[in-house]
């Protein structure tokens, strides 16, 4: 139940992100374009099993195995999502005909494939390739910046206000270290950034706003400068009190070596 709750929680979250990007730009998108960043925005962490897909494919999951190890998390999402718009009860699209449909389902498909972190330099690198000269009537174009819309919206968490953000951001270490701990029980590789022995929590933070978050969104801020105050802002405060914190933690840490070591030679 917790696992549903959570996975509701985060997708109503995001669709109001995306919801708030869209009413400001709006007249930019087509109505399609719209309905398909709204739908995967809805649906893209489906059923998520707490484990990302590095785990997936090192454990050889039953996931990986059927996606060839290829964003086993993304593709299953993908799946439960249609699975459940093939019910009739919950066919929102019964209306549209085949071409639409066609249109609608690999829109949402391409979006919900974006989320996958291991694409986040190929795909922030070909949007940066075309916003300078960015055109509202290429496909591709377009197409880029949904791409990078759904990845601001997916890990925009650092943008809301602390008391907002911070909880989610204890979830979420909480997570890494779940799997962290499993990857150590069953021999897998740890990543560093995962293990609950060698991060903290502004170490985690620091890295991913300055090196991942700032840069998109000042990269989407080129093309949106409205979002500057209300988005990249919030950021840029979270990395200096994220900072801050670290310098807290470095100072009591060598209070407490300090401390230890004044002890020890007390006893020689």
């Amino acid at each position: 139940m917790e696992g549903l709750e959570l996975n509701c929680t985060v997708t109503v979250d995001l669709q109001g992100l995306s919801h708030l990007l869209l009413l400001s730009y709006h007249e930019k998108f087509a109505q399609v374009d719209i309905l398909i960043l709204m739908t995967a925005a809805v649906c893209h962490d489906l059923d998520h099993p707490g484990f990302n897909n590095t785990y997936q494919i090192n454990a050889r999951t039953e996931l990986a195995v059927r996606y060839n190890d290829i964003s086993p998390l993304e593709n299953h999402h993908c799946a439960v999502a249609f699975q459940i718009f093939s019910q009739p009860d919950c066919n929102i699209f019964s209306n549209f005909d085949p071409e639409a449909f066609k249109q609608i389902r690999q829109g949402t498909i391409t979006l919900i494939l974006a989320t996958d972190m291991a694409r986040h330099g190929e795909i922030l690198d070909s949007f940066k390739q075309k916003v300078d000269n960015f055109d509202y009537t290429d496909e591709e174009h377009v197409t880029c910046l949904k791409m990078v819309l759904i990845k601001c919206c997916d890990i925009s968490n650092e943008v809301r206000p602390m008391e907002v953000a911070e909880p989610w951001v204890d979830c979420l270490l909480e997570e890494y270290f779940m799997q962290s701990d499993r990857e150590k029980a069953e021999g897998l590789p740890v990543a560093p950034f995962m293990d609950r022995d060698k991060v903290t929590k502004p170490t985690a933070q620091i890295g991913f706003i300055k090196f991942v978050l700032i840069p998109m969104f000042e990269t989407v801020m080129k093309l949106f400068p409205q979002i500057e105050e209300a988005m990249v802002q919030p950021l840029r405060e979270s990395r200096d009190r994220y900072e801050e914190l670290k310098q807290i933690d470095d100072a009591m840490n060598e209070v407490r070596l300090i401390f230890c070591v004044c002890k020890s030679v007390s006893f020689v």
